[in-house]
C-alpha cells in the first residue's frame, strides 16, 4: 500500500490532493531506443536539400576539428577539445535555431558556434588565450563558451524566461556533455525551466566519458533523457551520429518551446573519437577496439551512404564539400599563424561600465609598469644603435 492509497482509518492520514502527481509521467518518457532517420522509413520524408546542407557542414566540421587539433601541436592554440565524431550534434545545434534565438555552448562546442555563422578564428580565441570571448555574444546570439561545467544552463534558462516575460519570440538552446549532468547547475536549470515553462532546449551530448569517467560511473538512470521526467520535462533519446535525426528532434523541441510548450531534454548518444583535449591520454581509460567500433558509425559516412543510395549525392558533390572544407582550413591556418595584437590594458576594458576605485588603481599601476618597460626598451635600443655605429667606426 502506498501513502496515497491509505484510507481515513489508516494510522496515518491521507495526504491532501496537492500531493498527488501533477503531471502524467507517460508522455515525458523517452523512447526505449534512440530515434533514427537514416536507414529507416523516416528517411523517405527527409528534405534532400537539408540533408545535403548537413552533409557539407559535417565535412567542413570534420576538417575544422582536424585543423584546430593541428594548431595545438604547432603551439597556436593552448588547448582544443575536439568534437570529432560528434559533428552531427554540433552542426544540427548550430543550424536549427532562428537568427533571433540564442545558443549556449560549452567549451567543446566551437563547431556549433561556427555552424551558426560565427567566424572560426573568433570561435577559437578563448582557446588561444587572447580573450575570454573573442566575439560579441549579443551580435551573434552565441553566449560565451563555458569552460566551467554546466554553468551556462541556468544562464540559458534565465535568458529564455526573460524573453518570455517580455513577449520576445526567442528560444535558447543549451549544450552540455554527459559529465555536466552530474553538476548541480544542470538540475537547477531543469527545475527552473520546467516551473517557468521557459522556452529552452537542453541538448546533452552523451559521448561516453566525462574526461576519463565512463557514464556508468556517473549515473544509474536508464538514460540521461530520463532525468527530465523528475522535473516534468519530456525527454528525447536520439542517435547523435545521425545528423538527420538530431536535426529533426531539435527542430521539434525548438518549435515546441517557441509555441509555449516549455522545455525539452534531448540526449544525443554519440562518441568522442579523440582525446578529451590535447592534454589527455585516452588510451589509459578506453580500448582501441571500442574506438574502432564507433568509427563504423561515423556521422559523415552514415549520411554520405544514405544520400548516395538515394541518388541525391554524387562524386562532384563530395568533391565540392571537401574543397570548401580545405579552403576554410587554409584560411583558418593562415589567420591563426598571424601574431595576435594584444593590449594588456584590455584587462580592464570590460569588467564594469564604471571602474571601481580598485580597478582604477590597478590600471594606473599597470600603465606605469608598461610605460617603464617601453622606456627601458627604447633606451636599450638607442644604446645598441650607438654601439653598432661605434663598432663600424672602429672597423673603418
Amino acid at each position: 500500500m502506498t501513502v496515497l492509497q491509505q484510507t481515513a482509518a489508516s494510522p496515518r492520514p491521507v495526504p491532501p490532493p496537492a500531493w498527488r502527481p501533477r503531471t502524467d509521467p507517460a508522455p515525458l518518457l523517452p523512447d526505449q531506443e534512440p530515434f533514427r532517420v537514416l536507414g529507416t522509413p523516416a528517411a523517405r520524408d527527409a528534405d534532400p536539400a537539408l540533408l545535403k546542407r548537413l552533409y557539407a557542414a559535417l565535412v567542413l566540421g570534420r576538417r575544422y576539428n582536424t585543423q584546430a587539433t593541428a594548431l595545438t601541436r604547432q603551439g597556436r592554440l593552448a588547448v582544443y577539445p575536439s568534437s570529432t565524431g560528434q559533428e552531427a550534434c554540433e552542426v544540427a545545434a548550430g543550424q536549427v535555431l532562428a537568427e533571433r534565438d540564442w545558443l549556449f555552448p560549452s567549451y567543446r562546442d566551437t563547431l556549433a558556434a561556427v555552424s551558426r555563422g560565427l567566424d572560426p578564428v573568433r570561435a577559437l580565441t578563448l582557446l588561444r588565450g587572447d580573450w575570454h570571448t573573442g566575439y560579441d555574444p549579443r551580435e551573434h546570439r552565441v553566449a560565451p563558451l563555458s569552460t566551467p561545467l554546466a554553468t551556462q544552463l541556468p544562464h540559458a534558462v534565465g535568458l529564455a524566461h526573460a524573453a518570455r516575460l517580455k513577449g520576445d519570440d526567442v528560444v535558447a538552446l543549451a549544450m552540455v556533455g554527459d559529465g555536466g549532468t552530474s553538476e548541480g547547475d544542470f538540475h537547477e536549470a531543469l527545475n527552473f525551466a520546467a516551473v517557468w515553462r521557459a522556452p529552452v532546449v537542453f541538448l546533452v551530448q552523451n559521448n561516453g566519458f566525462a574526461i576519463s569517467v565512463p557514464l556508468a560511473k556517473q549515473t544509474a538512470a536508464p538514460s540521461l533523457a530520463h532525468k527530465g521526467v523528475g522535473y516534468g520535462i519530456p525527454g528525447r533519446l536520439v542517435d547523435g551520429n545521425d545528423a538527420a535525426a538530431v536535426h529533426t528532434v531539435l527542430d521539434e523541441a525548438v518549435r515546441r518551446a517557441r509555441s509555449g510548450g516549455g522545455p525539452t531534454l534531448v540526449e544525443a548518444v554519440t562518441y568522442r573519437m579523440e582525446a578529451h583535449t590535447n592534454a589527455d591520454d585516452a588510451t589509459r581509460y578506453r580500448e582501441a577496439d571500442e574506438v574502432e567500433t564507433w568509427r563504423g558509425h561515423d556521422p559523415i559516412a552514415l549520411l554520405e551512404r544514405a544520400l548516395r543510395e538515394a541518388g541525391q549525392l554524387g562524386d562532384a558533390d563530395v568533391a565540392a564539400a571537401r574543397e570548401a572544407a580545405e579552403e576554410m582550413a587554409a584560411g583558418l591556418r593562415a589567420r591563426m599563424n598571424e601574431e595576435p595584437v594584444t593590449d594588456p590594458m584590455d584587462l580592464f576594458a570590460h569588467v564594469y561600465a564604471r571602474r571601481t576605485s580598485q580597478l582604477r588603481e590597478q590600471a594606473e599601476q599597470l600603465r606605469a609598469e608598461l610605460d617603464a618597460a617601453e622606456e627601458t626598451d627604447r633606451t636599450d635600443g638607442t644604446e645598441q644603435t650607438e654601439q653598432t655605429e661605434q663598432t663600424g667606426e672602429d672597423h673603418r
